[in-house]
């Protein structure tokens, strides 16, 4: 097989069809993260961006793109920011891993969110976890009943809440697909104060993933874009969400709702209401990412499966970034497989959010009141 490596900008419109052609003969790689468009958006604003071109007798059977950082250190595309990741290519095709990591130049990939089983990651896989879906194969109804038979309180406690919204804040309107960009700041603009509020990195601090964001959200084509969904009572905006859709799967992304309206829980009533929008629209799937929210559990009517591990060839560089990743891999899988230690982790979180905001008050307040 022959490997080539070239900026997915200057992939030819060919390359770009044959990428989307083996993308949609694998279920496995119906996600938009792992689409062209997404590589080519990274590459507009991100110069560590490549992919490599994979060859079989004059015929390209795949597609890897990655990020290349110093001293050969490679990363998932789109990295943190991204839950799915892999080699789109031919079903069967396996190639040798250090080979391709030669071949990109790269002398250690790390990675979280893999899709399961790939046969040229499989054997590097550390860790296998369930990522949850949203599955309209069968119908609305049919996922809403399963929704009810995962837990029949709450699916009456949110309906409550719903109907109580709607009463005391005015009548609710369900948005999809809205192309307002003030909408996206607004959603952003509560996305950034629930990073801070539960301790997390503020990702829209960094002009990149908000340009990002926005290059996103003017996508418009069949088999890839932006979806922008929010849910209104009367005129006001409550609860919101930004994903990327290709012809039948929508991944979730960027939830968010205003905390004025958190004692009507509007996070849960939108992700209800979106399921329905989305199966009304054609979508097949809501892939919820892996992660430990406990509403994914319960909303969940079907399972897929990403890997974590990591690939090195033998360098000074490959032993250094095992030091000091590997250890905080482990230990975060601990926490993640013990729901205690999950829960007193993001209490700790929250308790640094609030201990932040306190010491800032007039910064919070001013970005607040400007977002609204």
């Amino acid at each position: 097989m022959k490997i080539s490596v070239v900026r997915p900008r200057d992939l030819a419109n060919s390359e770009r069809a044959r990428w989307r052609e083996l993308q949609k003969a694998d279920r496995a790689l119906d996600n938009p993260f792992l689409s062209v468009e997404f590589a080519v958006a990274m590459d507009s604003l991100r110069d560590y961006v490549r992919v490599a071109v994979v060859e079989d007798g004059g015929r390209i059977v795949g597609f890897f793109p990655y990020e290349r950082h110093g001293f050969g250190v490679g990363k998932p595309l789109g990295g943190f920011l991204t839950t799915c990741h892999g080699l789109i290519a031919e079903q069967g095709v396996k190639l040798d891993a250090r080979a391709l990591l030669r071949a990109c130049r790269l002398n250690v990939y790390d990675f979280d969110h893999m899709v399961a089983g790939q046969p040229t990651f499989g054997p590097y896989e550390s860790d296998v976890r369930p990522a949850p879906v949203m599955d309209f194969t069968a119908g609305f109804e049919a996922w809403l009943e399963q929704v009810r038979a995962n837990s029949p309180k709450n699916l009456k406690t949110v309906r409550y809440k719903e109907r109580k919204l709607g009463r005391e804040q005015g009548e609710l309107r369900f948005e999809w697909a809205s192309a307002d960009p003030g909408v996206l700041r607004t959603l952003l603009a509560w996305k950034s104060d629930q990073y801070r509020r539960t301790g997390r990195v503020d990702r829209f601090a960094q002009p990149w993933i908000v340009e990002l964001t926005e290059q996103m959200h003017a996508e418009r084509s069949t088999d890839f874009a932006g979806v922008l969904t929010m849910l209104y009572a009367g005129d006001v905006p409550v609860a919101g969400h930004f994903g990327l859709r290709t012809a039948t799967t929508l991944v979730g992304w960027f939830p968010a709702y205003d905390t004025e309206f958190a004692r009507y829980s509007p996070g849960i009533v939108h992700h209800l209401q979106m399921a329905e929008a989305a199966a009304g629209a054609g979508l097949h799937m809501v892939d919820m990412g892996k992660g430990g929210k406990e509403y994914k559990d319960w909303l969940k009517s079907g399972t897929l499966y990403v890997s974590e591990g990591r690939i090195s060839r033998p360098s000074p560089a490959a032993a250094v970034h095992w030091m000091g990743r590997v250890p905080l891999n482990k230990a975060r899988t601990i926490v993640l497989d013990r729901p205690s230690l999950y829960r007193a982790a993001d209490r700790v979180l929250k308790g640094f959010g609030r201990v932040r905001t306190a010491l800032q008050p007039d910064q919070t307040a001013k970005e607040t009141s400007g977002a609204r």
